[in-house]
């Protein structure tokens, strides 16, 4: 007798902790193989290696737990180990420890199942070309396992350690008033970023501008917006702002507009303002130009002032840049086969991009 038990009962855990280390894997990979099959009819396009990938070592560590546990809770416990630890029984603490690795590795197991399943619909929603779904998926994986990561909290604290359950939630009932202050802004960046995903003003991938920010969006979480600036810094915006502010999305414009402000010297004469307002409408009137204007805007004693606006289709930035480029340059040949002389007060280009 060893510890109050026999030694062949020794010999009986220790045989079965090895024959677990050693057929781990390919249980692991049999349980992982009956679960694809299980997949696959949802979706026969399920990649295998990925699937086994994610799952094998939660399964094998879960395996393991279980299987050790189990042997070794065919043993007595020792009388020698029968002591209190601030009032608390070492073989309870004992229980829950090993009560805690089994709901940890459970845990863990469905966290990489939610990993796979978004993975799927994130492929999914790649082939179709739908960004919406791409986002919705990202956005519900995270709030999954948050879920989840509460519940596995929850069952330590019942299952492993004792404790009720609803003792604590009405512990947290009480103190609920108080939470909910200190977690204010916490929440409502929680419920504006639903908000987000059930409106969807923007998305990820969108060009989006709001409170003097400007940038690509590159992920929509539970708390904030991150956006990929102009000057590729990486800024961090509050769910909250983005549903209270104004939210320009310059992805979803129709056109892309410039604006260009000529100030002429006042002795320019009216005839040949007049006949450069008709070079550039000639000008502008060409296919990828839309709605052209060309008018004489201000008269003034120091100055007179041409406003040149045209749109164009939502093309690229930087094609949009080459036409204003081109354009530009042809008005400049304009004025100088004209002799027009700008302006003390010059000239004024606003680009609308």
């Amino acid at each position: 007798m060893i510890f109050d038990n026999p030694l062949e009962k020794y010999l009986f855990v220790f045989l079965a902790i090895i024959i677990g280390l050693l057929f781990k894997r390919i249980f692991s990979r049999f349980v992982a193989g009956l679960l694809f099959r299980a997949a696959t009819k949802l979706d026969k396009e399920i990649d295998k290696n990925s699937f086994v990938k994610l799952l094998l070592d939660p399964l094998e560590v879960f395996l393991v737990a279980f299987i050790t546990i189990a042997s070794i809770d065919k043993l007595r416990f020792p009388s020698a180990l029968d002591f209190e630890i601030y009032e608390l029984p070492f073989i309870a603490i004992v229980h829950g420890l090993a009560k805690t690795i089994l709901i940890t590795a459970f845990i863990w197991l469905l966290l990489r199942s939610i990993d796979f399943i978004s993975l799927l619909l994130k492929e999914k929603a790649r082939v179709a070309g739908d960004v919406k779904d791409h986002q919705l998926v990202v956005f519900f994986r995270d709030f999954l396992k948050v879920i989840i990561g509460i519940m596995g909290v929850l069952m330590v604290l019942g299952i492993a350690f004792g404790f009720e359950v609803s003792k604590v939630w009405t512990g947290l009932g009480l103190a609920g008033a108080a939470l909910a202050l200190s977690l204010r802004e916490s929440i409502e960046n929680l419920i504006a970023s639903f908000i987000i995903f059930f409106d969807k003003p923007f998305t990820t991938g969108d060009i989006v501008k709001v409170n003097n920010v400007s940038g690509n969006v590159e992920k929509i979480g539970l708390r904030s917006t991150r956006i990929r600036t102009d000057l590729k810094t990486f800024v961090t915006v509050p769910n909250k702002q983005m549903v209270d502010s104004i939210v320009d999305n310059q992805t979803l414009r129709t056109m892309r507009k410039c604006e260009l402000r000529l100030q002429f010297e006042s002795s320019t004469p009216a005839e040949t303002i007049t006949l450069f307002i008709e070079d550039c409408r000639k000008l502008l009137d060409i296919n990828y130009i839309n709605n052209p204007s060309v008018y004489l805007n201000d008269i003034s004693g120091t100055y007179f002032q041409i406003n040149i606006d045209y749109f164009t289709t939502p093309i690229p930035l930087a094609d949009f840049n080459e036409i204003k480029q081109n354009l530009n340059l042809q008005i400049l040949k304009l004025m100088e086969a004209r002799q027009i002389a700008v302006s003390g007060s010059g000239l004024t280009v606003k680009m609308q991009a």
